[in-house]
């Protein structure tokens, strides 16, 4: 009889039940909720990520990148590169968080555990984010090399066109194992932590679940993002190893690790906590119009 209730239970996997109508269109909402909620955090944060690319490319301290950018520019060195990240926040957070709801919808009559569902998710975001990598290129050099990014790239693109997805393989390892274990976090907390029974308890939930999961992303995956911008925004070919030698040479192992780690954690811990907040604000949003719409 057990056996009987759990084969009804879990249905056979077909192409219907993948992509059911309930289903594709739970993850178009959570996906134009996530990028809804990522451009609300370009302009207040993108000074951050811009000190952040230039100490994964050169090293040095958070105050000291700060120093070094404001003589180049003013508050402008800042957000050189800003086209391109309202371009490429929005999308990417659209695939990530599209590919995480399709991921548990699609799968949820299915008897497998959390981490599973979550690696269908992260590989088929990974994919994604690898085929709008020129968008990241292009706002990476901009943010390491300033005005003349561009220019740079497309003097690389035009000796090798696929020097516009230099950095795919960490994109590949950072984005799956990354969105793994942001979003398995961010699964695995929302089914354990409990509502929090105060004033503005649910925006606060959201805000630490958020934290905590960037944290633990950003940790696991922060020498990967170091040598993948460095092949990126190298204006000579530079491979994934030579790049690590070089960094390992000057500053240990250690210093690999830790290359624009606090800047991140500070960056995508802000962003993290305010961006769980938005997604699961305008997830609700959509979610009530539509069912209106319905009604």
């Amino acid at each position: 009889m057990a056996n009987a209730a759990h084969a009804a239970h879990e249905q056979p996997m077909t192409p219907s039940n993948l992509l059911a109508p309930s289903t594709v269109s739970a993850a178009l909402i959570s996906g134009m909720a996530g990028g809804c909620a990522q451009v609300m955090y370009i302009v207040p944060l993108m000074w951050l990520r811009t000190i952040m690319e230039y100490q994964y490319k050169n090293g040095e301290g958070m105050a000291k990148v700060a120093q070094t950018l404001w003589k180049e520019g003013g508050v402008r060195r800042f957000y050189r590169g800003f086209l391109p990240a309202m371009l490429l926040a929005p999308t990417a957070r659209f695939g990530d968080t599209a590919a995480n709801e399709l991921a548990l919808s699609s799968l949820a009559h299915l008897d497998m555990p959390l981490a599973a569902k979550t690696l269908c998710a992260s590989v088929t975001a990974a994919g994604f984010r690898v085929a709008i990598l020129p968008l990241d290129a292009w706002k990476v050099m901009k943010q390491v090399h300033g005005k003349a990014g561009l220019e740079h790239l497309i003097y690389k693109a035009r000796q090798n066109p696929f020097a516009l997805w230099h950095g795919g393989i960490g994109v590949l390892f950072t984005q799956g194992f990354g969105h793994y274990q942001w979003f398995y976090t961010n699964n695995l907390l929302r089914e354990i932590v409990p509502e929090f029974e105060i004033s503005y308890g649910k925006h606060l939930r959201h805000a630490f679940i958020g934290f905590t999961s960037s944290v633990v992303a950003d940790t696991l995956c922060n020498p990967i993002r170091v040598l993948k911008v460095n092949r990126q925004a190298s204006l000579t070919r530079t491979g994934y190893w030579e790049a690590a030698r070089s960094i390992i040479a000057n500053e240990g192992f250690l210093g690999l690790w830790s290359r624009g780690l606090k800047t991140r954690i500070l960056a995508n811990g802000i962003q993290g906590s305010l961006f769980t907040v938005g997604w699961r604000y305008f997830t609700d949003l959509f979610t009530a119009s539509r069912m209106a719409e319905r009604g």
